[in-house]
């Protein structure tokens, strides 16, 4: 697993309304010509690809083997066509999060890893029971978060047009647009209807936001704020461990609040930060076959740590919480994950378009199979809508004691620091 987690991808998402984040991946141009030239070589390619990883040996059931065949007998004259066809054929998986993307998509799903993004800023999937468009969550501070969309939210209309039925591969082409350029997302919260005008911007995210807050008695508290777990969060996750160690804090509270996922070595480097030994996560293929990522002894510190998370906390974020949880590191405290527990692994495609298949599940260290289950958390606290748009209106309060979330979080984290002080040996998870 060690050489291969660079590829893979575990956020909720199916699509980033901006993009998804994806390592190393890169565009395959040998032999481009020739699949120009037979695009029904490109159907192939993807069904084996499919045949061979897919994390479910029954294909939701369906005969593989003669969805080949039908769909090799078909004639293509444009690739337009086998792309179409291969959206067709992977349908039949009912699966949201194994999808094909054509070069245009592709190459955005890319664009992630330079931090620099064109969008409104919602991550979008979509719901496993009824195929409706979910807002797994909205980027902070991004035209989306401003306008008051939510985690949980369902889009049911871009710009009028009703999105029953809609692939989000559709969807994303109906939302992007040029910067300065306005698109209206219909939402369905609960039983109402909400129409939000959203303008489209370039984004610059720095998935690391951190501070050093001193408690009135003398304690330095070292607050870490993870929006997602991009290509830059680890090296931003190790400076600021390094930077609030250097000032003495006494612990730390980790904000993973509506972080909804990325890539899967961030999760796993960054849990080994926190980590000094222990199991971290367990991915499990079609074979029942279980690769392991475990600490390495290199944690940056063993001081007590409260881990915040909601329900649009989701996959990476519930690798990473799971594992602090599971090791008896950290305590979680918030309302329940997102849950979603599938890996994905974005393969380039010869033609320069792109795939990204559902290879395996994870388990937490101690089993747990959190899709659609998602972490619970040892202190349970939500906020009122109420609250939330206090929240929202004032960005500033997050992760103060305004912030009724952030406020038991530190509640908590200062009993484990007199905890530490009354007995110096203990240290959890080391």
């Amino acid at each position: 697993m060690t050489k291969t987690t660079r590829g893979l991808v575990v956020g909720a998402t199916a699509v980033m309304l901006t993009a998804v984040a994806v390592a190393s991946a890169g565009i395959h141009l040998r032999g481009q010509a020739f699949f120009q030239d037979s695009p029904k070589e490109l159907v192939d390619e993807v069904w084996q690809i499919i045949d061979r990883n897919y994390v479910d040996g029954t294909f939701n059931q369906v005969d593989w083997l003669s969805v080949r065949t039908e769909y090799l007998d078909r004639n293509y004259t444009t690739q337009e066509e086998a792309y179409k066809a291969i959206r067709e054929m992977l349908e039949q998986l009912n699966d949201p999060y194994t999808r094909f993307m054509d070069p245009e998509e592709f190459k955005n799903m890319q664009i992630d890893t330079s931090g620099e993004l064109t969008g409104v800023g919602i991550h979008l999937s979509q719901d496993e029971e009824t195929n409706q468009l979910l807002v797994v969550s909205p980027i902070e501070d991004t035209p989306a978060f401003k306008a008051g969309i939510i985690a949980k939210d369902f889009i049911i209309k871009i710009d009028g047009k009703s999105t029953e039925g809609m692939d989000v591969n559709d969807a994303v082409k109906l939302i992007r647009g040029p910067v300065g350029s306005s698109v209206t997302l219909t939402i369905l919260r609960g039983e109402e209807e909400i129409d939000f005008p959203i303008e489209r911007e370039r984004i610059e995210i720095h998935p690391v936001n951190y501070s050093y807050q001193q408690e009135q008695n003398g304690e330095g508290i070292g607050y870490i704020r993870l929006k997602q777990f991009s290509n830059p969060a680890a090296r931003e996750m190790r400076d600021a461990i390094a930077d609030l160690e250097a000032q003495n804090v006494s612990g730390y509270i980790l904000d993973l609040r509506s972080n909804p996922g990325g890539l899967l070595y961030a999760s796993v480097e960054i849990a080994r930060m926190w980590l000094e030994n222990g199991r971290i996560v367990s991915t499990v293929n079609r074979k029942g076959e279980s690769d392991a990522q475990w600490a390495k002894r290199r944690a940056l510190t063993d001081k007590p740590l409260v881990v915040l998370v909601n329900g649009g906390s989701a996959s990476a974020s519930e690798i990473l919480s799971g594992a602090l949880q599971d090791n008896q590191r950290a305590l979680i405290v918030g309302t329940k994950s997102f849950g979603k527990g599938l890996v994905q692994s974005v393969r380039p495609l010869e033609d320069g378009s792109g795939l990204a298949v559902t290879i395996a599940k994870y388990l937490t260290p101690s089993g747990r199979d959190i899709n659609k289950l998602g972490i619970a958390p040892d202190v349970e606290i939500a906020l009122t809508d109420e609250q939330k748009q206090q929240l929202r209106r004032d960005l500033t309060k997050i992760g103060t004691k305004a912030d009724p979330q952030y406020a038991i979080a530190l509640k908590v984290l200062n009993q484990e620091i007199a905890k530490r002080r009354e007995n110096p040996r203990l240290s959890i998870g080391f």
